[in-house]
């Protein structure tokens, strides 16, 4: 029985009619701005196939994104659920309906880790030095790693309602559900930008995980996430009112549930904007240089 192909002779194999030939010598890539929408768009999905493929082989891939919501619902539910549930003045189907939404904000930051160290893996491996020899827009293989991970985004989101349903979450609007998804997912893929920045600038994978916990853990356990902050010290206060993971949970509980939205829905937007404008510019132009 033959072996299955790599992902990466897979893509030179299959998709030869969308990224132009390579040399024998290597070729300089050329500047995004020479190369036209439509190719950067057959570049794009030439490389995302590459990723699905790579999932396919390496089915444990997906552990994180199945396993984590499943994880992580039942057991604020079932550990937290009664304590903090009786401070929102129910108790422990309250509580469902709060750490529900606010789940959904988590998802992405977990995800937007693993973005930077598969990243970094495949630097390590020589794959991304064989896609910098290609005639290819450089943007095209970020914008592909984001897609992949937006999809593992979704699977894992849809877990987590599939769980919190079944644990008691009642979903007030559905409209406000699928807006709620949305705009987590466009939060998502402004993080993403800041981790594959540390998956192009750290030494391995281990620097990028241990990196992304030191950014993960303050921003979830400082915010609105789990619990209320009206009973955290006024510092922490502080530092909640403009974590944006406070922004993008209160904003999904609102649409999801009932709740003012306006505020937290234009912070979250900001935020977005801001993250993608700034760290996307620096991780197409450190990925073009690194050495």
């Amino acid at each position: 029985m033959s072996a299955n192909p790599s992902p990466t002779a897979t893509l030179a194999k299959n998709d030869s009619a969308d990224l132009p030939p390579v040399t024998e010598a290597p070729v300089a890539p050329q500047g995004d701005a020479r190369i036209s929408p439509r190719a950067h768009a057959r570049h794009i999905g030439a490389l995302v196939r590459r990723n699905l493929l790579w999932i396919r082989q390496d089915p444990e891939s997906m552990f994180d994104a199945v396993l984590m919501p499943v994880v992580f619902t039942l057991l604020f539910v079932y550990v937290f659920g009664g304590s903090i549930g009786q401070s929102l003045g129910g108790g422990q189907q309250e509580y469902v309906q709060y750490v529900v939404p606010g789940l959904m904000a988590m998802m992405g930051m977990n995800i937007a880790t693993a973005v930077g160290t598969g990243f970094n893996e495949d630097f390590q491996k020589g794959v991304m030095d064989r896609f910098r020899t290609l005639p290819i827009g450089q943007g095209s293989v970020l914008f592909a790693k984001i897609v992949v991970e937006l999809m593992r985004m979704l699977v894992a989101t849809t877990i987590l309602m599939i769980v919190g349903v079944l644990v008691g979450f009642d979903i007030e609007s559905w409209t406000g559900l699928f807006a709620a998804v949305g705009l987590a997912t466009l939060f998502g893929s402004a993080l993403m930008w800041i981790f594959l920045v540390l998956g192009v600038t750290m030494k391995n994978a281990q620097s990028v995980q241990a990196m992304g916990f030191l950014v993960l853990m303050p921003l979830q356990f400082g915010s609105s996430i789990f619990s209320p902050t009206g009973t955290m010290p006024g510092w922490l206060q502080n530092f909640t009112d403009y974590n944006p993971l406070s922004a993008l949970a209160d904003a999904s509980r609102g649409l999801m549930v009932g709740g003012p939205v306006a505020h937290d829905l234009w912070v979250t937007l900001g935020w977005t904007a801001v993250l993608t404008l700034v760290m996307a510019p620096i991780a197409i132009h450190k990925f073009r240089t690194k050495s």
